[in-house]
């Protein structure tokens, strides 16, 4: 029996997710501008699902609500899904703000229409 304890996946994380429906363009150095849909968000990072464009330590910088540009750098991909972290963590207060701002979604698995 292995020693230690044995987390599971969301115990492993470093701090919760916040679902969110919110468009950005990222800026990166060489592709350019790259449209982002964030999905899910947290003090250290958030996950975009419509993203096609990153790799792995890729890093973009990213315009957010509340904090403004910040730069933030791809941890993994799979199929047109994307995590990435943040260089530095968010504020609690300004992660309040964000969320307010990004309008969270319904559930994790829907997409809300965007209001014009």
């Amino acid at each position: 029996m292995p020693a230690g304890a044995q987390l599971s996946v969301p115990e492993l994380r470093r701090s919760s997710r916040h679902p969110v429906d919110y468009r950005i363009v990222a800026e990166h150095l060489t592709l350019g501008e790259i449209p982002l849909h964030i999905r899910n968000l947290s003090a250290h990072g958030f996950m975009v699902d419509d993203c096609c464009m990153l790799d792995r330590a890729h890093r973009v910088i990213v315009p957010l609500p509340v904090i403004g540009r910040i730069e933030a750098y791809c941890v993994w991909t799979k199929d047109r899904r994307a995590g990435l972290n943040f260089e530095r963590i968010v504020r609690t207060d300004d992660l309040e703000a964000m969320i307010a701002v990004m309008r969270p979604a319904a559930s994790l698995g829907a997409c809300a229409p965007r209001r014009a």
